[in-house]
């Protein structure tokens, strides 16, 4: 019997030998759970983080209130304690500016109740009252849907 393929006696088919054949499905289900990995939430919460660094770096005010809830409470690593207006204002006033900045190690998780549970780690160059300077610090972000839009109720940075 050849390794290859094996003829059926009864019809001439060619078949594909089992070991094979069980690699195929295996590969062919994994490809289908990555593609699959991201569901339409998890890409609209992806697409709003990345909304929110762009208007980080630009002093975006209008995007920035746009993304923040009403009820924002905004956590620097610092300790400070800012609400949707304050961390807007000091966004788009340049106080506190961001130069360059990247998201790396993003991840989202959904809970079960229909909030965005988003963790990830801002690097770059900031300046801070006009004094240039870096940032390498994580953030957990929550998102809930209101109005059938998502919006961050709370952030927390945490010195790393």
């Amino acid at each position: 019997m050849r390794n290859t393929t094996s003829t059926d006696w009864n019809n001439g088919i060619n078949f594909i030998p089992m070991k094979k054949l069980a690699f195929i499905i295996l590969a062919l289900t994994l490809f289908n759970t990555t593609m699959q990995a991201q569901s339409k939430d998890e890409k609209e919460v992806i697409a709003l983080v990345e909304t929110l660094r762009q208007a980080m770096m630009k002093a975006d005010k209008a995007v920035l209130e746009n993304i923040a809830s009403e009820d924002l409470t905004y956590g620097h690593s610092s300790g400070t304690l800012e609400d949707k207006a304050a961390f807007v204002d000091a966004i788009a006033s340049r106080k506190n500016e961001f130069v360059k900045i990247d998201f790396p190690d993003l991840t989202v998780k959904l809970t079960k109740n229909g909030a965005a549970i988003v963790r990830h780690k801002i690097v770059g160059d900031t300046r801070n009252d006009g004094k240039p300077g870096t940032v390498n610090i994580g953030v957990l972000l929550i998102f809930e849907k209101q109005k059938g839009q998502w919006k961050m109720i709370a952030r927390q940075a945490y010195k790393l």
